[in-house]
């Protein structure tokens, strides 16, 4: 399931092949509220030219997107259940059922925060095995969002353990609107958590080119990032 982690940090910045190796792992993304259209069309046209991996955008755009994207390699990503998790589960099935139809190709899931901190196991995974059942029925990919800044070291691990149960593809450190963002520290656990189950996805923060390796460094086989035009300009990508 994983893919290789291929970038080594100490060529970041000095080697321009690596900024096309670290594009295609990237989601590049833009989930604020006041997003405008022609925004989204810039940031299509962004992933068109550098190669990321994705785009994420808010459902409402995914027709867009879709639209935009149709002749080239980068997926469409969405979000569910955003930012907060605690919606039902059975709206959050809608959802995916919504955004697979309208081309969506990779969802991002909050889960239920408040049900994972009661102990409620069989909730937590029954939460995102619906909307993961309806991704892979449609041949799309689930990234579980666990927001790890509000989570202790043993619910991060719970976490990852009933998001693998539950037949997720990814596990996501943050939403970016919970108050905190991606850690190398949470992105090792992570990574050890879920072995080579699932993919990890680091998400928030992540600014830099430096961020960017030492999260992949960490084990992240995506990262989630509005600055992924910076950071692969660093790397020495054109500025087309």
């Amino acid at each position: 399931m994983r893919a290789p982690t291929s970038i080594d940090p100490a060529e970041i910045g000095r080697s321009v092949p690596e900024w096309q190796a670290v594009a295609r792992r990237i989601d590049h993304t833009l989930l604020r509220p006041e997003a405008t259209r022609a925004q989204v069309v810039q940031l299509c046209e962004d992933a068109a030219q550098y190669d990321f991996a994705a785009v994420m955008v808010n459902a409402s755009w995914i027709a867009l997107a879709t639209q935009l994207l149709r002749n080239t390699p980068v997926k469409v990503g969405t979000v569910i259940g955003f930012p907060l998790g605690a919606t039902l589960t059975t709206a959050k099935r809608s959802e995916a059922v919504e955004a697979l139809r309208l081309g969506a190709d990779e969802l991002d899931m909050v889960l239920n925060l408040g049900a994972l901190k009661s102990g409620d196991r069989a909730l937590v995974e029954s939460d995102i095995r619906a909307p993961v059942t309806a991704a892979h029925d449609a041949g799309a990919i689930l990234k579980v969002i666990l927001e790890t800044s509000l989570l202790n070291t043993e619910e991060k691990v719970l976490a990852c353990q009933l998001a693998v149960s539950a037949g997720a593809d990814f596990v996501k450190t943050s939403t970016g609107f919970g108050g905190g963002g991606a850690t190398v520290e949470d992105v090792a656990l992570m990574r050890r958590t879920v072995g080579e189950l699932c993919g990890v996805k680091a998400s928030g923060g992540i600014r830099t080119a430096a961020e960017a390796a030492a999260m992949l460094a960490a084990g992240a086989d995506r990262l989630g990032t509005s600055s992924s035009v910076r950071i692969v300009r660093e790397l020495g990508a054109p500025a087309r």
